[in-house]
């Protein structure tokens, strides 16, 4: 069973819609998971734009790498410089594919502007998980 590994500084945003989006388009034959290299928590607003695009991520949990999860992985998907910089170092058999996103927890603004913030990165880890998925499946 292909599997697949998306890692971000705190495993509350990006990689976790990320792990939401591989797990609705990639489907039970692939194991998906996603870490960070600290643990932060489930971002709120990441859980609420993810359901509005019918994806609920309410369940998934922050953690930090797991090393042999990460090493019998197919890919890696680094969606930030800092995981991407700081990821430990993975066998050759590991295909290592970095998306640098920004992070819409540092977004400033309203309420509503921060939102606007989140549903950007999530439209675009979104149409990079569908891309992705094409050349996997």
């Amino acid at each position: 069973m292909p599997q697949i590994y998306f890692l971000c500084t705190g495993n509350s945003c990006r990689s976790q819609m990320a792990e939401g989006f591989a797990k609705h388009l990639l489907g039970p034959d692939w194991r998906i998971a996603s870490a960070g290299l600290e643990a932060q928590g489930l971002n709120p607003k990441a859980v609420k734009v993810m359901a509005e695009k019918g994806i609920d991520i309410s369940q998934q949990r922050s953690k930090v790498i797991d090393l042999a999860y990460l090493n019998s992985s197919d890919f890696v998907v680094t969606l930030c410089g800092d995981a991407r910089d700081r990821c430990p170092v993975v066998p050759a058999t590991v295909e290592k594919i970095h998306w640098p996103l920004p992070d819409p927890a540092q977004a400033q603004g309203t309420d509503a502007e921060v939102l606007t913030v989140f549903r950007q990165v999530r439209d675009e880890i979104e149409h990079r998980v569908i891309a992705l998925a094409k050349v996997v499946n």
